[in-house]
């Protein structure tokens, strides 16, 4: 054992421990394509897959300042999927089909067992995301990080034929708009939650309020982002069924949704189309934030917004239906006659 190293703070052991504990978690989000892991770097072979144009997407995100409310109640089993999520979705949102992740990891001190809670959930994201886990990197650094410290972030790569890339560039005045519903608040706005929940009140991760059914808040406050991999997956194999895709995450509806529309066009959303998650209706009554304002910050209960040509509606919620997922009509696009690009009425 390096004496010297641990010294200073690091544990070498410690990190074998991890690498071998989180081998059974890394099995099981194997696919087609994938090489183990183990060595320098990860390998995945494209051919595999038999795509005649194959371009790749990719993506890297974190989880934020939600980290914090882990280490408040404690749970970290739920966090790496959130990881999975932020990078999957954006990617998912040009097409593309999920292929691997990567994760990278920095901490305090390294402990083992922790590490494999968080390792679980990036595998269980994976498993539901369709990528293998294909490698990462846990950091331990004493003096960067307090030692119940870390931080958290993901890689991932998608790959879609050429032909079937969604940008945008199709969306046009009359479009609908279809919502897929969010989890919870998913992954963004942690900030503002942990300022109303727990500075400008006395709340903790074990309170519970009547509003949300007898959860705690902990609870309800980590429930891991929605991975749409699978709500999507029948809609990419369709014949020209998306003209656009946005994830909703920081933002919002206000600033991710313009990120798809072509100039001179909106998007015009119907607010009362959707039932709004009671946690949302908290956070706006005990943080006394405008209405509408909330719509530019938190997903308010849509994760997805899906862009469709009136004549392909129905069918996109015939198949939508056919598995099971649960959407809304939400709004349509409309010329954008004051540069707003965003409308939300009541």
């Amino acid at each position: 054992m390096p004496k010297a190293y641990e010294n200073a703070g690091v544990s070498v052991e410690a990190g074998y421990e991890v690498v071998n504990r989180i081998q059974q978690h890394v099995a099981r989000t194997g696919r087609p394509g994938a090489g183990g892991i183990g060595g320098f770097g990860g390998l995945f072979d494209l051919a595999s897959l038999g795509y005649k144009e194959p371009v790749l997407v990719s993506g890297t995100d974190g989880v934020g300042t939600k980290l914090m409310v882990a280490k408040m109640a404690g749970k970290h089993d739920t966090i790496g999927q959130d990881c999975v999520a932020m990078c999957v979705n954006d990617i998912l949102a040009q097409g593309a089909e999920p292929i691997f992740f990567l994760d990278y990891i920095a901490c305090g001190k390294n402990d083992p067992v922790l590490l494999e809670q968080v390792v679980k959930g990036v595998a269980d994201g994976c498993v539901d995301a369709g990528a293998a886990l294909v490698g990462g990197e846990t950091a331990e650094m004493p003096d960067m990080y307090d030692a119940d410290e870390y931080d958290l972030a993901g890689f991932t790569v998608g790959v879609v034929e050429k032909s079937k890339i969604i940008d945008g560039t199709k969306i046009a005045e009359g479009d609908v708009l279809i919502g897929l519903p969010s989890s919870g608040i998913h992954s963004n706005g942690y900030s503002l939650v942990r300022k109303i929940l727990f500075k400008d009140h006395d709340y903790t991760v074990d309170s519970v309020l009547p509003e949300l059914g007898g959860e705690t808040l902990g609870d309800e406050i980590l429930k891991p982002t929605r991975i749409y991999a699978k709500a999507l997956k029948p809609l990419f194999a369709g014949d020209d069924l998306l003209h656009g895709v946005a994830h909703i995450t920081g933002g919002a509806f206000v600033e991710k949704v313009p990120r798809i529309i072509p100039e001179g066009l909106a998007a015009s959303f119907d607010i009362s189309s959707w039932q709004v998650p009671p946690i949302f209706q908290v956070l706006e009554k005990l943080g006394e934030v405008d209405h509408k304002e909330m719509y530019n910050i938190f997903n308010m209960g849509i994760g997805m917004v899906l862009v469709v040509s009136p004549d392909k509606a129905d069918e996109v919620e015939r198949i939508l239906d056919a598995e099971n997922e649960v959407h809304y009509r939400v709004g349509a696009i409309v010329k954008d006659v004051d540069g707003t690009r965003v409308q939300l009425h009541d």
